[in-house]
């Protein structure tokens, strides 16, 4: 589309108010998108972009992979644009724009990598037409946003541009099917000892083959549906892998990775499967741009999980975990509760998982309650579960379903009142996981945990 007055009306507007933020010290990341859109409608269409783009998608660890790459090219001295620090909507991403492009709104450089909400595609892809897209995989979430895997799937099927490649993850059986015509390459891990066919959870979004309907038959399930499989009936099977780990040494903390005839061994930043998918997307990505393995290999060494996501802190012999668990979605919180159990020793865990903004009015949908996995915290290495939050009425009563013994339980409203129920000499180690934007509430329940570990210290030594 060509520029008109309302598109420069548009930027103009768009890049005070963006000036006007910094200076009063507000992140404001998608007002200035807004203001845009509100002047012209089709500003994204009209808007000059960098040459080169760069699209990082999917339910789960688009932002992790997003960050994780851009710490690469930071450190290897490359310049782009990106949205980090706003908005994956298209108007975080006009903020971005508008942010970093001359006073004509020339792209000030010729590489952008976004991280792109799934649900927002018809309204960026199609603008956007990014060169690169990696998607790090499709799974059941939030019920009032992102209804279905299927919905969502269509929505990327259908709007992401034939001339784009894609870096997709080979072990998931709905996301590996975006775009076959496309030119597409996947990622993903071997299987390892002990993995079998038995489904582990209680969701699992494919159970049927999408060509004939036949029942799927599974090579390995590592959770929900990320594995491998084949259909008895016809043709269709899991992908060939491109970028595949052939082994993870969790001693030695590092992964080996086959691409191409080749092998190099990365660093393992956390060892949780999640992570090692998402460090297998970005490395799958960069080795595309052109970086070396080692190159890539030497950054990561610099690289942990950003702490507003997951943090281990040692304190006075405790561990204390801070695992955030995407409120609402069944997977992110199966995860984290499945990651509690396998954790070495005894831990105590404290729950606080209402989402901030339904908190607020109580109106929060618990149907994805049924669909978590609360079954991993009846464990016997889990030795106390306080639960906070509205709905901690009915978190308690799905833990009781889930086997959990009431004695093992406390629950109330506040987190603040949950940790003063923390018993440390019951745990080697203090879980505390949270939705996202709990992260305040979190850490005053870290505070609040140490200073009972240092109360009962020093009753033991009285």
């Amino acid at each position: 589309m060509k520029r008109n007055i309302r598109f420069y009306l548009a930027l103009f507007t768009a890049k005070i108010t963006y000036r006007a933020l910094r200076l009063l010290g507000r992140k404001g990341t998608n007002v200035p998108g807004e203001l845009a859109l509100y002047i012209c409608p089709d500003f994204l269409g009209r808007v000059q972009l960098p040459e080169r783009v760069i699209a990082i998608t999917g339910t789960n660890g688009k932002t992790t992979v997003s960050n994780m790459v851009e710490d690469v090219l930071d450190d290897c001295g490359w310049q782009y644009t990106c949205n980090r620090m706003g908005g994956n909507v298209n108007t975080g991403l006009i903020s971005t724009l508008v942010s970093h492009s001359s006073p004509l709104g020339k792209p000030k450089h010729n590489l952008a990598v976004f991280e792109v909400d799934e649900r927002s595609a018809p309204l960026l892809l199609p603008y956007i037409k990014p060169d690169i897209l990696v998607c790090t995989n499709l799974f059941r979430d939030s019920y009032k946003r992102n209804a279905h895997t299927e919905f969502i799937f269509s929505l990327l099927n259908d709007y992401i541009p034939d001339s784009t490649k894609l870096i997709l993850n080979g072990d998931d059986l709905i996301s590996s099917r975006l775009k076959e015509k496309n030119e597409n390459r996947f990622f993903g891990i071997a299987k390892e000892d002990g993995e079998d066919g038995e489904m582990k959870n209680i969701v699992c979004d494919i159970r049927s083959c999408p060509k004939c309907g036949e029942t799927l038959e599974w090579d390995f399930i590592r959770y929900h549906h990320i594995g491998q499989a084949h259909c008895p009936h016809c043709d269709f099977a899991s992908p060939p892998l491109d970028y595949v780990i052939t082994n993870i040494d969790r001693e030695k903390l590092t992964f080996t990775l086959q691409y191409d005839g080749k092998t190099h061994e990365f660093p393992i930043i956390n060892v949780n499967f999640i992570n090692i998918y998402n460090s297998l997307a970005a490395i799958s990505l960069l080795i595309t741009l052109g970086l070396s393995p080692d190159t890539i290999a030497a950054s990561m060494q610099k690289m942990s999980i950003s702490e507003s996501r997951y943090a281990e802190e040692k304190f006075h012999g405790k561990d204390i975990i801070m695992h955030l668990a995407k409120g609402q979605n069944p997977i992110a919180c199966s995860r984290a509760f499945e990651n509690a159990k396998d954790y070495p020793g005894s831990k105590a865990v404290l729950l606080y998982l209402d989402d901030y903004y339904d908190a607020t009015y109580s109106v929060e949908n618990i149907a994805w309650f049924y669909d978590t996995d609360f079954e991993f915290l009846k464990d016997d290495s889990i030795t106390q579960i306080m639960i906070s939050g509205v709905r901690h009425h009915d978190l308690y009563v799905r833990l009781l379903i889930a086997g959990v013994s009431k004695e093992k339980m406390t629950h109330c409203v506040k987190p603040e009142d949950a940790i003063e129920e923390y018993l440390p000499e019951k745990a080697e180690t203090l879980f505390v996981i949270y939705d996202l934007f709990n992260l305040d509430a979190a850490n005053a329940v870290k505070k609040r945990g140490k200073e009972l570990i240092l109360e009962a210290e020093k009753e033991a030594q009285a």
